[in-house]
């Protein structure tokens, strides 16, 4: 089982819980979460009126609620949050959001008790999975819908996935032997108010990201060869004198890919060639940039994995109840909107090495690479389809988080549309994958067309697609790209 502790999950241990992995619950952690609920007990017990504890929501902050009502505020609170509309979350995504926030309230800022958690782990680990609709959030004050939907499970209500259906949270509960918990005082904020959706959807992009850039190097790579492009950009004296770490990082992996030269290199090393176009010579500098930015936002949003999100925030160690604005959504949100952008310019410059595959008039290669043209079309439609996803991800790469509409009546009058912002990211991170798939099929009937072999280290790779794909005759194209895509994903198994 993975373990939870509020300091140090990861996109990597997040994607495998969304996959199916339990976890367990660091016990000194659950000592904290139960050491802060004694804050919140303490000022119900004095009679102080604290926002979240027992005073209504946002425009209702003034209204006070007697402490034989503090139940019945975050049973309410719960059900009128769980607003959502369409689709519902993957159950794959919802673990992930779910097992975010466990991660979230262990770091003991939360003012809820042990219970609420461990039922919440407990339904991880049985499979009992709230169904969670995609859409209602805004991204602050955190994501309340989504968040609100899965806490209804923990309370009996709303509704699980059983077998690909839905069936009533309480009925789900029961199946797998679990009681529901009755909220106290503060538990219903405590579960839904933070940036969970935006922070797991997010992680589970990067991780299937992370690995696309690497596989987009070595695609790049089957690529030059077949259209019998030049080593000399990736000198690492060129990247040298312009230091930035991804574009480095880029041209060592080239190099390292293609070594000194290979049968293509050598049989056109005469050919007084001395540039490439820059979809092959701006590999470094445009996958490079890619690398940077994951870095950059992979690191805001493991940040905000592990981060306190809620509102107000208990503090154990001097007794006070804080409000503030951690559930604000625009970490993670610029996060998303920023790999969104690299994931769209990474595919774009794909669909540039592919044009020039399918082209005569950029390359030596057959059109649309058939040597049948008329009677075959090739791979006229495979570049098509490429165009398509392309120019859709340039649409997913307009940032969501630079738009807001104010909510609770102006109160949240700034907001970051986060969710927005992480669901078309993973559309966009998908697409990629697509369009690498087909850049890997069209390299591969370049290499058989050039009838040389490529360089040393690409052969793992072009083994492995050639043991998916046959040589090009017409045929169904949709089933092609199906094929290479298992073949890329076990080869990223293999190499990761």
């Amino acid at each position: 089982m993975i373990r939870l502790d509020g300091r140090s999950l990861t996109a990597p241990l997040l994607a495998r819980i969304a996959a199916g992995e339990g976890v367990s619950l660091d016990e000194g952690a659950l000592a904290l979460v139960a050491e802060n609920r004694v804050v919140v007990d303490r000022i119900v017990a004095e009679g102080r009126t604290v926002y979240g504890i027992n005073t209504g929501f946002g425009q209702f902050a003034t209204v006070v609620i007697p402490p034989d009502q503090l139940q019945q505020l975050q049973l309410n609170l719960v059900r009128s949050h769980a607003a959502g509309v369409g689709e519902p979350l993957p159950v794959d995504q919802t673990r992930a959001l779910m097992a975010a926030r466990i991660n979230c309230l262990l770091k003991a800022h939360s003012g809820i008790r042990p219970e609420p958690i461990r039922l919440l782990a407990e339904c991880l680990n049985r499979g009992v999975v709230p169904v969670v609709p995609s859409q209602g959030s805004v991204g602050a004050s955190g994501d309340l819908a989504p968040l609100a939907h899965m806490a209804l499970l923990l309370v009996g209500e709303g509704l699980a996935w059983s077998q690909g259906r839905h069936i009533p949270g309480g009925e789900a509960l029961a199946q797998a032997g679990l009681q529901p918990v009755t909220l106290q005082a503060k538990e219903g904020l405590a579960l839904i108010n933070g940036t969970q959706l935006i922070t797991s959807l997010g992680n589970l992009a990067v991780e299937k990201f992370t690995r696309l850039t690497a596989l987009a190097d070595e695609i790049a790579g089957l690529s030059l060869e077949a259209l019998r492009g030049t080593r000399a950009a990736f000198d690492p004296r060129i990247h040298a004198a312009r230091p930035h770490p991804g574009q480095i990082a880029v041209a060592e992996r080239m190099r390292e890919i293609l070594g000194a030269s290979s049968e293509i290199s050598e049989s056109h090393k005469d050919c007084h060639r001395v540039q490439d176009a820059y979809s092959l010579r701006c590999i470094p500098q445009v996958h490079g940039v890619t690398r940077d930015a994951l870095q950059f936002a992979g690191a805001i949003l493991e940040r905000e994995l592990n981060s306190a999100t809620d509102n107000p925030m208990i503090f154990t160690d001097t007794q006070e109840s804080r409000s503030g604005g951690n559930f604000h959504g625009q970490y993670p949100a610029f996060a998303c909107d920023v790999l969104a952008i690299a994931a769209a310019d990474l595919a774009s410059i794909s669909e540039r090495r592919q044009e020039r595959l399918v082209n005569p008039a950029y390359s030596d290669l057959p059109a649309f690479l058939t040597q049948n043209g008329g009677l075959e079309s090739g791979f006229m439609m495979a570049h098509v389809t490429s165009a398509a996803l392309v120019s859709e991800m340039k649409g997913l790469a307009h940032p969501a988080c630079v738009d807001t509409i104010p909510t609770s009546a102006g109160k949240e009058d700034h907001v970051s549309m986060g969710p927005i912002a992480a669901r078309k990211l993973l559309r966009a991170v998908d697409a990629l994958e697509q369009v690498l798939a087909i850049e890997a099929r069209m390299a591969l009937e370049g290499l058989r067309i050039v009838g040389l072999a490529p360089a040393a280290g690409l052969q793992p790779l072009v083994a492995r697609l050639a043991e998916a794909c046959a040589p090009w005759t017409d045929r169904v194209m949709f089933k092609e790209i199906d094929a290479t895509l298992g073949a890329l994903r076990a080869h990223q198994d293999v190499c990761p």
